[in-house]
């Protein structure tokens, strides 16, 4: 025995991260320094694992279940009459339990036979044995944290020494390690692969769905804003896109992103109205360990999250005062602390920001800071509603359709003229939000039939803008309380309940009834104390 070989063999090994090198050093290394005429490894596997057994046709023979298959093999022949590095033939396979190979693996425990003579009844080729000269057999199961890999075994023209046996055992220990090594590289190597292909194809999905192509319509409005996002997007400009609920805010914002320099960093939005007012800072900047009750461990902030990438504010005026301040700081000088340590950090981000509501009013009111304001404005983007893009409805509605239909798994329905002159009628005032939920209810109750029969709310049908009269100026509003404010919100969010018959998402839901997002209802709820329980029983 070489045991200067031996060692160099398992530093070898030791070193490699492919498996299939790895086994083919591990047999050709302990045939080398124990001089010996044959040395295989096997590895428990499934057929499926294993790469010969893989690319077989799948027969009734195909084994689910786990066996031994033969990875490795290296051998000295006399007069070099055979070739031993094959790993396919009768000895490739062996279920685990059967002859000596399979019972060393089953039983974890390895198996030394010094003086072998041919004659043996569990010698599969007695005349192999004797052509060869072999003396004898030694098998050690590949064992790592517990869990048999496989099993090396070897066969020699001269006794082996319990002392060549206790190197053996030694050399199966690194190999077992070598082996499971390997495996977690490839794992990983595969996880990683998976993981680049995942994040090509949501890239390729963000572009298809959410990209210029698939902002459907050819109105003089749409184009104007798409040509306002070509312009800013290349810019690190601040952006506020302004509309009513359900008009595609947030498409936009991904569009920017999406033709800007920053498209290969993150975009980060964040839904200002589901955030708690008491956990607004810490959402957008993050906080350490010990901050407040709660806060067990370091927190990373949206904001810090975005670094060299865009951050997404949907509906800013959200935003509490107090923040407000803080939030002027990050767009004028880039820095900011985690909440509860003194640390400044510098970041590098480009805001885009959102609101159904008009800020400038907001301002006038009070409960918007007028420097933020300002600074928020460097480029506004209005997205039309829809009832003012109407010529984009025949569009908008098919490829709505199609999304739908698919999603459904049934055949596109037909979308009629009557159909078109039904939707192009309706004013929409959850706007394409709106125009998606209901074409998605209509396919779905047309399943089948292939006809679309769209219900739309009557009451609404062609209501012009000017048909809501303002207050008349000559009565003089009378000034309520913050109670009173608060009570007569309690009353308007019941009431638009009581109407949606406690319904708060989709076509008829309180939160289309008035006038606002589904997440930013929830949000009044919550904040407002309004529970289940008060609410109409359906």
């Amino acid at each position: 025995m070489n045991i200067s070989s031996l060692q160099t063999i398992m530093l070898s090994i030791a070193e490699a991260r492919s498996l299939g090198p790895i086994l083919d050093q591990i047999v050709r290394g302990v045939l080398d320094a124990f001089d010996l005429t044959l040395a295989r490894l096997w590895l428990i596997e499934s057929d499926a694992q294993c790469p010969i057994c893989a690319n077989q046709p799948r027969t009734a023979a195909f084994a689910t279940e786990r066996s031994l298959h033969l990875r490795g093999s290296a051998g000295k022949s006399k007069q070099g009459r055979k070739n031993y590095s094959a790993i396919t033939g009768g000895f490739h396979r062996i279920p685990i339990g059967e002859r000596k190979i399979g019972q060393i693996a089953l039983s974890g425990k390895p198996m030394l036979i010094p003086n072998v003579t041919g004659d043996e009844p569990w010698i599969a080729d007695p005349a192999w044995i004797k052509r060869e000269g072999i003396r004898s057999f030694a098998g050690q199961p590949l064992i790592f944290r517990g869990e048999t890999l496989g099993v090396l075994a070897v066969f020699s023209r001269t006794v082996f020494t319990p002392e060549d046996f206790k190197w053996l055992r030694t050399f199966a220990d690194h190999a077992a390690v070598a082996i499971a090594n390997a495996r977690a590289f490839e794992e990983l190597d595969r996880l990683k692969n998976q993981l680049q292909a995942e994040n090509d194809y949501l890239h390729e999905e963000i572009r298809d769905s959410l990209h210029f192509g698939a902002i459907v319509g050819d109105s003089a409005a749409l184009k104007k804003v798409l040509e306002q996002v070509a312009l800013v997007a290349e810019t690190n400009a601040t952006v506020l896109i302004q509309g009513e609920s359900g008009t595609g805010k947030e498409l936009i914002a991904r569009a920017l992103h999406e033709r800007s320099p920053r498209r290969a960093h993150p975009l980060i939005r964040v839904n200002c109205a589901a955030i708690p007012e008491n956990l607004f800072e810490s959402e957008f900047f993050g906080h350490v360990k010990g901050a407040f009750t709660g806060a067990v461990s370091d927190r990373v902030g949206r904001f810090e999250l975005a670094h060299t990438g865009d951050i997404f504010l949907d509906e800013i005026a959200e935003i509490p005062l107090a923040l407000q301040t803080k939030l002027l700081r990050v767009l004028q000088e880039k820095q900011f602390e985690r909440l509860g340590d003194t640390r400044t950090r510098t970041v590098d981000v480009r805001v885009i920001c959102a609101s159904n509501r008009n800020l400038k009013r907001e301002v006038e009111q009070g409960r918007f800071r007028e420097d933020l304001f300002y600074r928020l404005t460097v480029f506004p983007i209005e997205v039309p509603p829809l009832r003012e893009r109407k010529e984009d409805i025949p569009g908008l509605a098919l490829h709505l359709l199609k999304k739908s239909a698919a999603r459904s798994g049934i055949q596109l329905p037909r979308l009629t003229r009557e159909n078109l002159r039904q939707l192009q009628s309706y004013d929409w005032p959850g706007n394409v939000r709106e125009l998606e939920n209901v074409i998605e209810r209509t396919v779905i109750l047309s399943r089948g039939s292939g006809r679309l029969q769209f219900e739309l709310n009557p009451v609404r049908l062609n209501r012009a803008a000017e048909d809501i009269k303002p207050p008349s100026p000559t009565i003089a509003p009378s000034v309520l309380t913050i109670s009173q404010l608060r009570d007569r919100e309690v009353q308007n969010i019941l009431a638009a309940l009581q109407e949606s018959n406690g319904k708060i998402f989709g076509h008829g839901g309180a939160a289309q009834i008035l006038g606002m997002r589904p997440t930013t209802l929830a949000s009044r709820l919550k904040a407002l104390g309004l529970r289940k329980t008060y609410l109409p029983s359906t």
